[in-house]
Parts: C-alpha cells; sequence; structure tokens
C-alpha cells in the first residue's frame, strides 16, 4: 500500500467522522461522539502514515525531500493540521459539535487533494528557491496558524446560527454551545492562530533572504501574507481596545479564513510571482 492509496482512505474516514459529528447534533447520542472522536483519530494517525511513506518514497526515488513542497502536498497537510488542532480544541473544551463544522473542512481539502485534475500528485525534485532548511519550519507554522483560522471560522458559523435562532435554546441551535463559550474559543483560537502566522512571516522573511538574498520583496504571497497577518491583528485590537464580541467577531473569523485561503490559494494560481511554484 503506497502514500496515496492511505491518503485516499483518509478522505472518506474524514467524511464518515463529519457524518457522525452531524449525527451528534441530530440524535444527541453521547455513545456517537465517542465513535466520532475514535473515527477522528484513526483517520489522522492513517494519514500521518500516509504523509510519512511519501516522505520516504521522496527518497527512495533519490529525491529525498519532505512532503510539503506543492499544492497537493500543502492542501494535505492543512487538513492534517485542522484534525490535530481540532481534536485538542475537542479534549480542552469537551464540546463534540465542533466536529460538524470542522471536519467538513479537513474532508472537503482533502477531498481537493484527491480528485483535482488542476495539481500534481506526483514527487518531483526541490527548485532550488526550495533547497532550505527553513523549509519545515516555514510551512508548518504557516499551516497550524491556517489551521487555528479555519477552526475559528467553523466556530463563527456556529456561533451564528445559535445567534439567529429565536431563542438560540430549541432545535438544532440549542444543542450548539453557548454563545459565551463559542466566542471565548473564537477568540482563543484566532490569538493561537495569530502567533503561529507571526512565526510563520518570519521563518519566511529568514527564508527569502537565503534563498534570494533578501528579506522582503513584495512577492505577492508576501503581500497577502501581510494582508492576512493586519487582517488579524486589526479584529484581535478591535476586540482589546473596543470590546468587539459576539456576532461581529464571529463575521470576522469568517471573513478572515477567505483571506487565508486566497492568501493560500488565489494567489497560487492568479497572481505570478516567486511563489508560483505552489500550483505545481
Amino acid at each position: 500500500m503506497d502514500s496515496s492509496q492511505l491518503l485516499g482512505i483518509t478522505t472518506f474516514t474524514y467524511l464518515l467522522s463529519a457524518l457522525l459529528y452531524v449525527a451528534i447534533l441530530v440524535f444527541q447520542n453521547p455513545g456517537l461522539g465517542r465513535v466520532a472522536t475514535a473515527f477522528t483519530v484513526i483517520a489522522w494517525l492513517v494519514q500521518t502514515v500516509g504523509i510519512g511513506l511519501r516522505w520516504l518514497e521522496s527518497y527512495q526515488m533519490g529525491i529525498g525531500r519532505a512532503p510539503l513542497t506543492n499544492m497537493y502536498e500543502s492542501v494535505v497537510f492543512f487538513a492534517w493540521a485542522i484534525v490535530i488542532f481540532y481534536l485538542a480544541v475537542e479534549w480542552k473544551f469537551k464540546v463534540k459539535s465542533i466536529g460538524a463544522f470542522a471536519l467538513p473542512l479537513a474532508f472537503f481539502a482533502m477531498a481537493y487533494a484527491s480528485f483535482s485534475t488542476e495539481i500534481s500528485k506526483g514527487i518531483t525534485p526541490l527548485i532550488p528557491a526550495l533547497q532550505s532548511n527553513w523549509l519545515i519550519a516555514h510551512v508548518v507554522t504557516c499551516f497550524i496558524g491556517y489551521a487555528a483560522f479555519a477552526i475559528a471560522a467553523a466556530l463563527g458559523c456556529m456561533y451564528l446560527l445559535k445567534n439567529a435562532a429565536d431563542n438560540g435554546n430549541s432545535g438544532l441551535a440549542g444543542r450548539l454551545p453557548e454563545l459565551a463559550l463559542l466566542d471565548d474559543i473564537i477568540h482563543k483560537t484566532m490569538i493561537f492562530g495569530f502567533i503561529w502566522l507571526s512565526a510563520g512571516i518570519i521563518t519566511g522573511a529568514i527564508w527569502a533572504n537565503s534563498a534570494w538574498g533578501t528579506y522582503w520583496s513584495w512577492d505577492p504571497k508576501e503581500t497577502w501574507s501581510l494582508i492576512t497577518w493586519f487582517f488579524y491583528a486589526i479584529t484581535l485590537h478591535a476586540r482589546y481596545t473596543r470590546g468587539w464580541s459576539g456576532p461581529r467577531i464571529a463575521i470576522l473569523s469568517i471573513c478572515g479564513l477567505a483571506v487565508v485561503l486566497f492568501t493560500y490559494y488565489g494567489v497560487n494560481f492568479l497572481l505570478s510571482g516567486l511563489h508560483s511554484y505552489g500550483s505545481s
């Protein structure tokens, strides 16, 4: 069994996990919660093995590189980061209903990686710009931040759904966590993501200096990374200084994910620059 098969299994297992988490909301069965978490952990472990096997396969091909360098591999790692961050949130706050909104994000990411014809799934040698020890540090820090922002957006959707209900205490809305708890988790995940995004920009600047001789060149990816950083910086600043919370922050968490996705995906395909290799 090769890495592609393991990652394919992961895709459908994440779908099953997402459906189980949705079933928790519908049927309110604690037993389903344990099963959903178990399937999610198993899928994440299978994905971890798949990523590791792809790394090994690159060495067997005489290439020997971390599986983080093209769009396919980064999308797979994005899904991996979303799931491990979600599991940490579930363990910390003991709220399984978040999985009904978070796990679909991981499934859609894996489905895109598995079935898209826009991106190459092959293992290819690194271009010179990527041959740096800063590669893993830069990619990992950025995607941990992205994963946190994805979970914050999922929580933002939950907040808006519950807030939009007539009283927030009946039907499916009544089975969602309290608004105060959702607001608190959104805030904490945004802070976590902001810290890791900051680390990603710093490691990227160091990497850029070693690859191109400059820490910052206003490449489209760099520019949009800075826009993303300012978006979350302003959002967190508004919360601290203006007391923004509730629906405002929930909406901004969703808008923030849109900015992240354009920075990560849109720039690679719509704007040419030093980071255009990410689409290959």
